[in-house]
């Protein structure tokens, strides 16, 4: 029998919970071992706030958005004496092997924590920007692009109605996978990411040449989307130390207004994105992932990124994937853009 320690770290995101079930239940049930909850990511790691999971604890927590755990973006390195104290603290609990689900940063300090100091771990990757390498999709993803996907379904009236300009700012500081793929399920006439460059200039051409033929139109912008004429807007550092833009589909909203002489409207979906139940797919993959790792736990394959590729669950060393971004595929955004104006 060993102990096993789960917890969840950076933005929360529907189907944590899913993964935690998935990973208690093949624990318990397969294995026989002890699962301890780890509150608030590597806060409770360091705090040593733990508690037991048991089959009933996690009964009934498939459907609930966000994490039962807690969740924090608390880097362990950058806390006086952090390691140490977890290091104490995994001995204190006799705490064997963790796991860790999360997105890029969880990875990186999970991958510090295992090359550096040893300790056994597997991750498991959770972000609705699905921009961790390693895995096509990330838990939470599918149902960001639901929820964004209807609201662009629910705002094409209005924006019919008035014959307005409607833009949609969507979460995605580094990459516009949510932007991509809700703005090509939605109908979008137009798709700004952070990983194609563009003028709003071009973006008012297109847009009235369309109004010729519609007196309408959508426009889908991650959050992280930069025009040529963006420099100058004004930006905001996170406690984290990103640089991230003021509300981009306020700037872009009223430029693309200034340029084409139409009116436009502007809804920035937010954290509506990232909360609420997890889909049918998101449950699914949360699910195969937190049951393959715990088998890779118990088979004694530590430093791995459980991810899925097509329909199979995969693994990759953590440092191989460490630092790195997936960036939206070409591909997928060139079909978008048969849709643009």
């Amino acid at each position: 029998m060993s102990r096993i320690g789960i917890l969840t770290s950076g933005g929360d995101c529907p189907g944590l919970n899913a993964a935690i079930r998935a990973v208690t239940r093949k624990l318990i049930l397969g294995y026989d071992d002890e699962v301890l909850g780890i509150k608030n990511g590597f806060d409770g790691l360091m705090e040593g706030d733990v508690q037991p999971l048991s089959m009933y604890s996690v009964s009934g927590i498939l459907p609930r958005g966000g994490t039962i755990l807690g969740t924090s973006r608390t880097n362990p390195f950058k806390v006086k004496n952090g390691i140490e104290t977890i290091k104490e603290n995994l001995q204190r609990f006799e705490i064997d092997d963790l796991i860790v689900i999360g997105g890029k940063a969880a990875i990186r300090n999970s991958c510090e924590l295992a090359q550096q100091h040893g300790i056994n771990l597997v991750c498991i990757p959770s972000t609705v920007d699905n921009d961790v390498v390693g895995t096509d999709m990330t838990i939470g993803f599918d149902t960001a692009v639901s929820v964004a996907t209807k609201a662009i379904d629910m705002i094409h009236s209005t924006a019919e109605s008035h014959h307005r300009i409607m833009v949609i700012e969507l979460m995605g500081l580094d990459t516009g996978w949510i932007a991509t793929y809700a703005g090509l399920a939605g109908g979008a006439d137009c798709i700004l990411i952070p990983e194609v460059e563009f003028t709003l200039d071009e973006i008012a051409t297109l847009l009235k040449k369309r109004h010729k033929r519609r007196k309408f139109s959508i426009v889908v912008v991650a959050e992280g989307a930069k025009a040529t004429e963006i420099s100058e807007h004004p930006t905001q550092i996170d406690s984290l130390g990103n640089t991230y833009y003021c509300s981009v589909g306020e700037f872009i909203g009223a430029e693309l207004a200034k340029r084409t002489g139409m009116e436009s409207r502007v809804t920035t979906l937010g954290y509506v994105q990232r909360g609420g139940s997890p889909s049918v797919p998101d449950r699914i993959l949360a699910s195969k992932l937190g049951i393959a790792a715990a088998e890779k736990i118990k088979n004694n394959e530590f430093s791995v990124l459980i991810g899925v590729h097509g329909n199979d669950i995969i693994s990759t060393p953590l440092q191989e994937i460490t630092g790195k971004i997936k960036r939206v595929n070409p591909e997928i955004y060139e079909t978008a853009s048969v849709f643009f104006g």
